[in-house]
C-alpha cells in the first residue's frame, strides 16, 4: 500500500510506520471519525484465520495502558486490523537514550504495564510476546503515557510459536525474526515447549520481569538469542549491578523492585505472581510520580559534588547524591540529564538525576 490509498472507503493511508515478524503497520486517517489510526495487515504467509481470531479477542481488552482495537474487516482477500494510534516511540527506542531508568520511574512504568496485562488476563487474552518494542511511550523523557501494543496478534503469535515447536522441538532452533526478537524476554515454558503445550498467563509475568531487569540495569537478564535460551535452561542469570543499591537514596526502592523481579523470573510458572498481585505490590511502593524534564549540565561546583542544568524553564540545581546509574554528569561532555523539578531557592532542585543520550 502507498500514501493516498483508501481502504474500505474510510481509511486513507498516510505512510508505512512499522514492520514486525508477522504484520505491516501503516499510519492512516479515519475519514469518518477524523482521527489518526494504526492500520495493520498480516504479511504474506501468515494464517488469516488466526489473525481474525486475534482481532476479535483483542477487542475484548479495554484499558488505558493497552492500545485499543477499533475495527477489523476483510477487503479484496486481505485482512485489516484498525488499532488506536499511539504517538511516540517504543520503549526499546527510549532505552537507547536512557541506558538505565531510575527505580522511581521504573516502578511507575511497570506499575502501569502490570495494570494493562492484568486487564488483558481478565479478558482471557495472553500476549505471549511482551517486549520493549511492543510498548509505546510518549515522546520525551516522561514515560507517563504508555500502552501495550500487538495484543491484536496474540493468537497469531501463538500460532507461530506452536508451529516452531512442532517443527524443531523447541523454539530456540527457529530462524523466525519474531521468535528471535522475543527470546530475551521469553519464559522457559515458551522456549522449551512440546507440541500441544499451551503456556498460560504466567508466561507474560516472566516477560514483565525480564523487561524490568533490562530497564533498571541496562542488561538482558539472560542475554540474547541462543545465549538467552542456554542461560534460561541452565538457570544462569546475570547478577544485579552494584549501582542499584550503592546509593542510599535509591536502595530501599531498588531492593523492593529486585524482590518483585525475582518472583516474576521464577523458573516454575506456578511460583510466579499473577498480574493482579503485581498491581497490588506496585501500589504499595512509595515512588516519585512527578513530571520529568531534561536539560544540559552547564557547570559543576563544590569540586564536582553538585551542579546546575539549563532546561526550558530555567536553571536547576542538583547534587551528585541524586544521580542514578554508572554514567555521571560532566560538563566536558555536555551531559544531558533527565530529572524531576522540585521547589527550591534560589533554584529549583533536580531529583532523581539520570544521564541520557
Amino acid at each position: 500500500m502507498k500514501p493516498g490509498d483508501v481502504i474500505s472507503s474510510r481509511y486513507t493511508i498516510q505512510k508505512h510506520i512499522g514492520r514486525g515478524g508477522m504484520q505491516d503497520v501503516y499510519l492512516a486517517s479515519d475519514q469518518l471519525l477524523g482521527i489518526e489510526v494504526a492500520l495493520k495487515t498480516p504479511q504474506p504467509g501468515q494464517p488469516d484465520k488466526r489473525f481474525a481470531q486475534s482481532a476479535k479477542i483483542a477487542a475484548m481488552v479495554n484499558h488505558h495502558n493497552v492500545a485499543k482495537t477499533l475495527d477489523y474487516f476483510e477487503e479484496d482477500n486481505s485482512l485489516f486490523l484498525i488499532e488506536e494510534f499511539v504517538p511516540g516511540e517504543t520503549l526499546e527506542a527510549k532505552l537507547s537514550r536512557f541506558g538505565v531508568v531510575d527505580p522511581h520511574l521504573g516502578a511507575r512504568v511497570f506499575h502501569h504495564l502490570s495494570k494493562g496485562v492484568a486487564a488483558s488476563h481478565h479478558a482471557g487474552v495472553i500476549h505471549r510476546d511482551l517486549k520493549p518494542s511492543n510498548i509505546i511511550v510518549e515522546s520525551g523523557v516522561n514515560l507517563h503515557e504508555l500502552k501495550i501494543t500487538d495484543f491484536g496478534i496474540a493468537t497469531l503469535t501463538e500460532e507461530v510459536f506452536a508451529r516452531a515447536a512442532n517443527d524443531g522441538g523447541d523454539l530456540t532452533r527457529s530462524t523466525s525474526g519474531t521468535i528471535r526478537g522475543a527470546l530475551p524476554y521469553m519464559a522457559p515454558e515458551m522456549m522449551f515447549r512440546s507440541p500441544g503445550d499451551h503456556p498460560g498467563s504466567a508466561a507474560d509475568i516472566w516477560s514483565l520481569g525480564a523487561m524490568m531487569f533490562k530497564v533498571l540495569t541496562g542488561e538482558y537478564p539472560f542475554g540474547v538469542y541462543l545465549e538467552a535460551a542456554v542461560n534460561v535452561r541452565n538457570q544462569t542469570r546475570k547478577r544485579w549491578p552494584a549501582f542499584m543499591v550503592s546509593n542510599p537514596q535509591y536502595k530501599p526502592l531498588a531492593e523492593s523492585l529486585q524482590g518483585i523481579i525475582e518472583k516474576c523470573l521464577a523458573y516454575e510458572a506456578d511460583k510466579r505472581p499473577s498480574a493482579d498481585q503485581l498491581v497490588k505490590e506496585f501500589s504499595q511502593l512509595c515512588y516519585i510520580n512527578v513530571h520529568r524534564t531534561e536539560g544540559d549540565v552547564t557547570n559543576l561546583i563544590q569540586n564536582g559534588y553538585s551542579g546546575f542544568t539549563n532546561d526550558v524553564d530555567g536553571g536547576v540545581f542538583f547534587s551528585m547524591e541524586s544521580v542514578y546509574g554508572v554514567r555521571r554528569p560532566a560538563t566536558k561532555k555536555n551531559s544531558r540529564v533527565c530529572y524531576s523539578r522540585f521547589p527550591g531557592f534560589p533554584r529549583y532542585r533536580g531529583h532523581p538525576i539520570v544521564v541520557i543520550d
